[in-house]
């Protein structure tokens, strides 16, 4: 097996720590992020930093579960689970990252409908709840 990249070492210390603050390095300026509730590409780092720092408190900590992972050159892509209100969130994110180990594009896929649907109402309340803050 080959080594593990940079950038999804430290991808996987944001979601064990929740420490959402070593984002602002891991992302390149022009990051994309494609969620898979909102039609369009969102651009730039700080509106992929609110997406992923709302999706580590939706998502993360206790019984999420990345259940495999596919590391490719300049990209990786990760399988994960975890259970919200009695349904079982199956999804994968899919990461190209540059020379720098920097993450220049961040898709998110979710699966079964029932998921979708969950998923797009948390993530709204924690957008909301982070303008606020």
């Amino acid at each position: 097996m080959g080594r593990q990249p940079k950038a999804l070492k430290k991808w996987h210390e944001v979601m064990s720590s929740g420490n959402v603050k070593l984002l602002d390095t891991l992302l390149a300026d022009n990051v994309v992020f494609h969620s898979p509730v909102v039609h369009t590409p969102q651009k730039g780092k700080q509106i992929t930093m609110a997406y992923l720092s709302a999706a580590s408190k939706v998502l993360g900590g206790d019984g999420f579960t990345y259940t495999r992972e596919v590391i490719g050159k300049g990209n990786f892509v990760l399988e994960f689970t975890k259970e919200i209100d009695g349904i079982l969130i199956n999804g994968v994110d899919i990461v190209s990252y540059d020379d720098n180990d920097q993450i220049i594009d961040f898709k998110v896929m979710v699966r079964p409908l029932k998921a979708v649907n969950l998923i797009h109402q948390k993530m709204g309340e924690m957008l909301i709840k982070q303008k606020n803050l």
